[in-house]
């Protein structure tokens, strides 16, 4: 089947990790991909630190404009789309189209049904949730995405609360299914990793390591979690965290492991390209998420899984519906920072348990959170006529 593959983002770090693994699924089932990205962004080919900064210049542009003036021109980009798509039909002939849905944007779903072309949506991002960047035009903004859920041939939602949300806010949207994220079991074997090198490289060598990859946001907690911890590390002498990532909470994490005299004790990589993260998560012993939110489903859960690195984490629903207590991984109560910190000091002493944890961590992906996993689940709302090779 020919497929479409449409987006509005950059494709620079987790969407483009996200859109590559659909991508090569999809094809590695036997379909014919073509990608249609927003101007200057390539998300199949991950950049180098020396590279992104001079591609995707329109992006960058734009993501810094204010306000209100921000959400005018993604409305605009509807124009750009239904030109593009335009072109896009005509030469590529799609049998579907998959969209990653952004705010504002309806020109896909309205040129789809208008020639007849089934069209997937895959929600990652609403009106309906608390984002990052304030919603100014929320009553607009919600009134297309609800027509858009309704029209379009089917969603991917990548948590069951995000479903439910749409539902109660949209009342008859389109079919769906629940995808979280899911890992490339190639790049992400532990089998690869001499583990014994890296960690004495990285001066981890007869340590107990707890491990974090994403960014340094207020939402993922990492900066109230090293708080938290740093007076209680002497308790536990063996113990060294990993934090990998940027982002606006580092410097103040950074000078706060300097001022407690921990710099020996928890290591600030910064920011690894995504080629290099199983390298660093094949030195952990365990790992910890110290935050999330009530629909995100977090990339970095299922890569550090599929290394066989199980995770202490917040029980928020979609990271519940990953993460079995005591079985995938160690829930704790959200917003608990204590109770976090305390589980993550038990598991120092519990080398089998981590162990036996860890392997059924990545047991679970190997089973049912693979990219080709989300492939397949996605082709499940498209006509039965429509899916052929």
């Amino acid at each position: 089947m020919r497929i479409l593959y449409h987006h509005r983002t950059r494709g620079r770090h987790v969407e483009g990790v996200h859109i590559r693994g659909i991508v090569h699924a999809l094809r590695e089932l036997g379909h014919e991909v073509s990608v249609m990205s927003f101007p200057g962004a390539d998300p199949e080919h991950e950049p180098s630190v020396q590279t992104s900064a001079s591609s995707g210049r329109l992006a960058g542009v734009v993501a810094r404009l204010p306000g209100v003036l921000f959400e005018v021109f993604e409305l605009g980009y509807n124009l750009m789309t239904l030109l593009r798509m335009r072109v896009a039909m005509r030469r590529r002939r799609p049998q579907l189209i998959y969209e990653r849905y952004s705010l504002f944007l309806f020109a896909t779903v309205w040129m789809a049904r208008r020639h007849g072309i089934p069209l997937v949506l895959e929600i990652n991002d609403s009106a309906l949730v608390e984002r990052v960047r304030p919603l100014h035009l929320k009553g607009l903004a919600r009134r297309i995405e609800g027509w858009c859920l309704r029209q379009c041939t089917g969603l991917v939602f990548i948590s069951s609360h995000f479903r439910e949300q749409a539902r109660r806010a949209y009342g008859d949207i389109a079919p769906s299914v629940i995808s979280p994220n899911a890992a490339d079991l190639v790049q992400f074997d532990p089998a690869r990793f001499d583990r014994a090198r890296l960690r004495a490289e990285r001066g981890l060598a007869d340590r107990v390591v707890c491990g974090h990859v994403g960014a340094f946001a207020h939402w993922h907690g990492v900066d109230g979690f090293v708080e938290a911890i740093a007076a209680r590390l002497a308790e536990t002498p063996q113990l060294a965290l990993v934090f990998i990532g940027d982002g606006r909470t580092l410097p103040a994490v950074r000078a706060l492991v300097a001022a407690r005299g921990l710099t020996d004790r928890v290591l600030l990589p910064g920011r690894i390209p995504h080629a290099d993260i199983a390298t660093w998560i094949a030195c952990m012993d365990y790992a910890v998420l110290p935050n999330s939110n009530e629909y995100g489903s977090p990339m970095k859960l299922f890569e550090l899984m599929a290394m066989g690195v199980a995770v202490v984490a917040p029980d928020y629903a979609p990271v519940a519906e990953v993460i079995g207590d005591g079985r995938t991984g160690w829930l704790f109560p959200r917003g608990c920072t204590d109770v976090c910190v305390q589980r993550v000091l038990e598991l120092v002493a519990r080398a089998d348990e981590r162990k036996r944890v860890g392997l059924a961590a990545r047991d679970y992906i190997v089973r049912e959170r693979q990219w080709r996993n989300n492939a397949e689940q996605l082709l499940t709302l498209v006509p039965a006529e429509e899916v052929r090779i």
